[in-house]
């Protein structure tokens, strides 16, 4: 390895987005230095490089007191210098701003803003060194906020005014601070914060943005959307916010019609006996069983194949495949692929194309449990 191969660090790096620039750097010829929660899918992100690559993983909690520490000498140890510092990791959690208490408040500050602040000042003299990059990611959400989001609207517009002040900060140490803005991508995101996907707006591949944020932070710009419209959309709203409360509000009220919060049944009701449209949960485990011990190992819940199963609706493949995995290697897809082959045999679904599935039956909602991370 060259002692000029340049280093990367990114963030939440396990899946989506993060995921994507750790392997498009990879690629590109950065060692690189993957941190995320979840060492599993970190060590299957790290075989699936192979030998070819400096690639090394760090299983850490980026908010965790200890985090700026270890990070820091885990990249020093690993790579050769460090030239881009990708701040990726992140979440929202569903509730009106002040509904959420105080924790959940604090956890999306902290997520998007203190600990990405924390981290860098234990890299600040790295990154001097080198005169490298620092790139934190933030959201149209910042400019043009919507109701559902909670604190983490307002978390990325802190981190919107963070990197502008960080820019103006560090330039005199030859330092970039790149704003990224990802727009509406295909990850699974929005199923696990149990957040509102923006509906009617087509989803990117996250490894098509993932080129134009890297390709973007190479060039050291100070603000790097992948999706190209959207600043002009925010440009109008920001001009206009009458106009664009105006529009939030219809936004919201179509999609409460669309999913209305289901009844609660009164305590003297009888359980209504499962109809043929709509599957009790046992009948989905049962038509899933053989498949049961794999989905357990690779995390796919019966309870997100349970959430894609809306009587009616259509099923793109490989947007499940990227919800429920981000990038997702050959053999997570397999398996999705076999469980939709099982939904089939048992009357859920039928293939449009082999590509899209429609869906005969629904499922009663299960509880949510061992859901990926963004």
């Amino acid at each position: 390895m060259s002692a000029e191969r340049h280093g990367i660090i990114v963030t939440g790096a396990s899946s989506g987005i993060g995921r994507a620039i750790a392997v498009l750097a990879a690629q590109r010829g950065y060692a690189v230095l993957a941190i995320a929660r979840r060492a599993d899918r970190l060590a299957e992100l790290a075989a699936e490089l192979g030998d070819g690559s400096t690639f090394a993983t760090l299983a850490c909690d980026v908010t965790a007191a200890d985090a700026p520490a270890r990070i820091a000498a885990a990249a020093r140890s690993a790579l050769p210098r460090i030239d881009i510092l990708l701040h990726n990791a992140g979440a929202a959690r569903a509730g009106t701003l002040l509904e959420q208490n105080d924790a959940a408040i604090r956890e999306q500050w902290d997520l998007h803003l203190a600990a990405p602040l924390q981290i860098t000042r234990a890299l600040l003299a790295d990154l001097r060194a080198t005169r490298g990059a620092i790139a934190m990611m933030g959201s149209g959400l910042a400019v043009m906020p919507v109701p559902g989001f909670g604190a983490y609207c307002a978390a990325k517009a802190a981190v919107r005014a963070a990197c502008t002040q960080l820019r103006r900060e560090l330039r005199a140490d030859g330092i970039a601070v790149c704003y990224c803005d990802p727009g509406v991508v295909a990850t699974e995101f929005s199923a696990v914060s149990g957040t509102a996907a923006p509906g009617g707006m087509r989803r990117a591949d996250p490894r098509q943005v993932a080129r134009r944020l890297l390709d973007g932070i190479e060039q050291r710009r100070s603000r790097i959307d992948a999706n190209r419209m959207q600043p002009w959309l925010l440009g109008l709203a920001r001009a206009f916010p009458g106009l664009a409360d105006a529009a939030i509000a219809r936004i919201v009220s179509r999609a409460r019609a669309a999913a209305p919060e289901a009844e609660q049944p009164r305590a003297d009701a009888a359980t209504p006996e499962p109809t043929p449209e709509t599957a009790p949960p046992s009948a989905l485990e049962d038509a899933l069983a053989p498949l049961a011990r794999r989905m357990e190992r690779v995390k796919l819940p019966i309870a997100f194949l349970a959430s894609l199963l809306v009587l009616g609706s259509e099923i793109d493949i490989n947007e499940a495949a990227m919800r429920w995995a981000g990038m997702p290697n050959k053999n997570e897809r397999a398996l999705l692929g076999e469980a939709f082959d099982a939904l089939v045999a048992a009357g859920y679904l039928e293939r449009i194309d082999p590509q899209r599935l429609r869906v005969l039956r629904g499922a009663k909602p299960l509880e949510r449990n061992g859901d990926k991370e963004q």
